[in-house]
């Protein structure tokens, strides 16, 4: 086994336990090729999940900064020493990968790489990726690869547990999608009887006001007052199912971007003041993002439509390798036990299942008259 900064078995259980956390397809991928250039101290390495139509659905790098990934433009297509990991299915190992016969080049702003080691990630008999690494992190022997056999086999174990890792990664996907479709659903059935509702009284309240404009114009002018404040309500309706209908999307603007840009909207579009700070805080895995955002859309509503807060306050800081959000206002409060009593929740079974859901916990204070305050901590990935 080569011989790098975390060689041995040590390093390849932390390398397999790793991949095991993360649910998420990306988050998998990024550990995937995190473990790989790590364990086998090579400078490069990268993961690409095929398409239907000869490129690549998904593609991972390590090794690349931001910057230089920007800068190398659209993502690879299937060809090359590429495609014959995924059409052929095996191992690639070669001295200089530029000398190659199937080389065809990169972009102007991608890295220079020699030696090269490269194999499929098979499901079964479908190859569901390639992994590949470049640029072994020691003096190459003339003439020779960087990589050795040693390398080979420690590469094609972890692309056995990779499969195993993003196959259950996208069957949890698959079960996810089929949960957010029920859940469109309900909430668009919900929408439906909530918002026909407004609009009905909104009619029948125009109809009265019209009614009475010739006889008696104040109590006309009573009743387009409620108008507006009907429509104000519908308005509100189709807002909050509009947020839980077509969420941010976390993987292009992450968490934070996220939380601040509803934030900003909502305190645009309240009475009561709406302000959001952030300190220290880094990339979470993805289910963990998405928790966090639904407990905060489900916090500020609830402060929002039903605490008469003047003020809510939403905090974002790092706690460890994780996350903690601290939702607050100073609204009515209230008494989180007779609140269960009553069989009244306020989104609070659900947005403790959803911090159980990713690992982390909820806790709730309150108390009438002395406002609410709610904390999700999340312990990161």
């Amino acid at each position: 086994m080569s011989q790098g900064p975390r060689s041995g078995l040590a390093a390849v259980s932390a390398a397999l336990l790793a991949m095991s956390r993360h649910l998420e397809v990306r988050d998998v991928l990024k550990t995937i090729v995190a473990s790989a250039r790590e364990l086998l101290d090579a400078q490069y390495a990268a993961l690409g999940v095929p398409d239907d139509h000869g490129g690549f659905a998904q593609f991972v790098v390590d090794g690349v900064s931001d910057e230089q990934w920007r800068a190398i433009g659209p993502l690879p297509r299937q060809h090359g020493i590429l495609a014959a990991m995924l059409h052929e299915a095996r191992v690639e190992r070669l001295a200089d990968l530029r000398e190659d016969p199937r080389f065809e080049g990169w972009p102007a702003a991608h890295p220079e790489m020699s030696d090269f080691l490269g194999l499929p990630i098979r499901d079964g008999d479908e190859v569901i990726g390639a992994l590949f690494l470049a640029n072994k992190n020691h003096e190459t022997p003339r003439g020779g690869c960087g990589f050795t056999e040693e390398d080979e086999e420690l590469l094609a174990t972890l692309a056995q547990h990779a499969a195993i890792a993003l196959t259950n990664a996208r069957l949890y996907e698959r079960s996810r999608e089929l949960t957010i479709a029920e859940e469109r659903s309900r909430l668009a059935h919900e929408l439906h009887d909530a918002v026909s509702q407004k609009l009905f009284s909104l009619r029948l309240t125009a109809q009265a006001a019209a009614a009475l404009v010739d006889r008696d114009p104040a109590r006309a002018k009573g009743e387009l007052q409620q108008v507006a404040a009907l429509a104000a309500e519908a308005a509100d309706e189709l807002r909050a199912a509009v947020v839980e209908l077509r969420p941010a999307a976390l993987d292009e603007d992450g968490l934070v971007a996220t939380l601040r840009t509803q934030i900003q909207v909502l305190d645009r579009a309240h009475s009561a003041r709406v302000t959001f700070t952030t300190r220290g805080i880094r990339a979470l895995p993805a289910a963990q993002e998405e928790a966090m955002l639904r407990v905060a859309q489900e916090g500020l509503h609830n402060a929002l439509r039903h605490a008469w807060a003047d003020h809510v306050h939403v905090t974002l800081d790092r706690r460890g390798g994780g996350a903690v959000l601290r939702i607050t206002d100073d609204g009515t409060g209230f008494d989180p036990k007779a609140v269960r009593r009553a069989g009244r929740h306020l989104g609070l079974v659900s947005m403790r299942d959803r911090a159980s859901g990713v690992g982390g916990r909820l806790t709730v204070e309150s108390e009438p008259g002395k406002g609410t305050a709610i904390e999700m901590e999340v312990p990161g990935g």
